[in-house]
C-alpha cells in the first residue's frame, strides 16, 4: 500500500451520523486534493480487520458524538496499534463529559459557568419538584440544560421559567443518563479552534456565531443560511487574544492533542467563559473550524496532512 494512504472514518451510529458523513466527505476530498490516497470507511464489525488489510494506515476520525468522541473508538484503535489523528482515548473521554471537563478547566484557572450535574435516577428518586426548586435558587434564570455527554447541541435547551425546567431535563436525559444545568451566560458566542502540528498548540482566529433564531441549536448549526458566521470574530485585539489563551488553556488542561475546538461566550465585561471543548470538530460547509482555517490563510488538506505526518510518526515510535 502507498505510504500516503489515509483512512477517513465517518458515519457511526450516533445521533450525529449525517453530520459525520458530511465532515468525512469534505476531509477526504481535501486530502485527495493535496495528493493523498484516501479510503473512506464507516464503523462496522469488519473495521479493524480492514485496517489490518490496508497495512494499518493513519486514520482520521470524523465521527461526531457517542463512540467517536467519548474515547471508545480511539481506545480500540490504540489497542489495535493503528495510528490516528487527534486526542487519545483518555483525554477524549474527559473532554466529552461536560460534568468532568468544565470543573477541570475551572481548576486550571479559566472562567466557566456555575454548573450542577444530575443523574436521571437521582432526579427521579429525590423528586423533580424539589430539585427544580433547588436548581432555580442556586443558578437562577435563564439557565442552560444539556446532556453531559452529547454534541451538536442535541438535547440542549435554554430555560427561562421554572415551569419549563422539568421538560428540559427530560429532553436532556433522552441523550444520556446525566444532565448538566448551567447558569446562562449572556454575550457573544465564539468558537476557537486549536491545532498543534508539532511546535505547540496554536489558536486559530475566533469565529463569531450569530444564529438567526438566537439559539445555536442543531438546526442553526447544520442548516445553510440559518446562522451567520464571522471569521474572524468582531472582537477587540485584547479580547480576541484572551479567547485564544482560553482555548489553548482548555486544550492543555484537558490533555488534548493535534486539534480541538473550544466553544465560549464573551460576557459583557469582555471575559471569555468556557462552554465546552470538542476533540472531533465538524468539517462541514457550516462548521467553524474550516471557516477559521480559511480566515488564517490555511488549507484544510495541508493542515490535516501535517497532523497525519505526526500521527504516523507516533505510530512508528510506539
Amino acid at each position: 500500500m502507498s505510504s500516503d494512504l489515509v483512512v477517513v472514518l465517518a458515519g457511526g451510529l450516533s445521533h450525529e451520523r449525517e453530520v459525520s458523513l458530511r465532515s468525512g466527505r469534505r476531509a477526504a476530498q481535501a486530502l485527495r486534493d493535496v495528493g493523498h490516497e484516501v479510503v473512506e470507511l464507516d464503523v462496522s464489525s469488519s473495521l479493524l480487520g480492514r485496517l489490518e488489510e490496508l497495512g494499518k494506515p493513519v486514520v482520521v476520525p470524523m465521527l461526531h458524538g457517542g463512540a467517536g468522541e467519548d474515547g471508545a473508538l480511539r481506545q480500540a484503535l490504540e489497542l489495535a496499534e493503528v495510528p490516528f489523528v487527534g486526542s487519545g482515548s483518555k483525554s477524549a473521554r474527559v473532554a466529552f463529559d461536560k460534568a468532568i471537563a468544565t470543573p477541570r478547566v475551572a481548576s486550571a484557572g479559566w472562567a466557566t459557568p456555575a454548573q450542577v450535574a444530575l443523574p436521571d435516577d437521582m432526579f427521579r428518586e429525590l423528586g423533580a419538584p424539589a430539585l427544580v426548586a433547588a436548581l432555580a435558587k442556586h443558578l437562577g434564570f435563564p439557565m442552560m440544560v444539556k446532556p453531559a455527554r452529547s454534541g451538536s447541541a442535541l438535547g440542549c435547551a435554554k430555560v427561562e421559567r421554572i415551569e419549563d425546567l422539568p421538560s428540559a431535563m427530560v429532553q436532556a436525559y433522552a441523550y444520556g443518563g446525566v444532565a448538566v444545568v448551567e447558569r446562562f451566560v449572556t454575550g457573544i458566542e465564539v468558537a476557537v479552534p486549536v491545532i498543534d502540528t508539532g511546535s505547540g498548540p496554536m489558536a486559530l482566529p475566533a469565529v463569531e456565531i450569530r444564529p438567526d433564531s438566537g439559539v445555536y441549536d442543531y438546526t442553526a448549526r447544520y442548516t445553510a443560511g440559518a446562522t451567520r458566521f464571522l471569521a474572524p470574530a468582531e472582537l477587540s485585539d485584547d479580547v480576541a487574544e484572551r479567547c485564544a489563551q482560553l482555548a489553548i488553556g482548555a486544550h492543555q488542561a484537558l490533555g488534548l492533542r493535534d486539534l480541538s475546538r473550544t466553544d465560549l461566550i464573551v460576557d459583557a465585561d469582555g471575559t471569555p467563559v468556557f462552554l465546552e471543548a470538542n476533540v472531533a470538530p465538524g468539517m462541514t460547509e457550516t462548521s467553524t473550524m474550516p471557516l477559521s482555517m480559511e480566515a488564517a490563510g490555511m488549507d484544510l488538506g495541508h493542515v490535516l496532512s501535517s497532523l497525519i505526518a505526526l500521527a504516523r510518526l507516533r505510530g512508528a515510535e510506539a
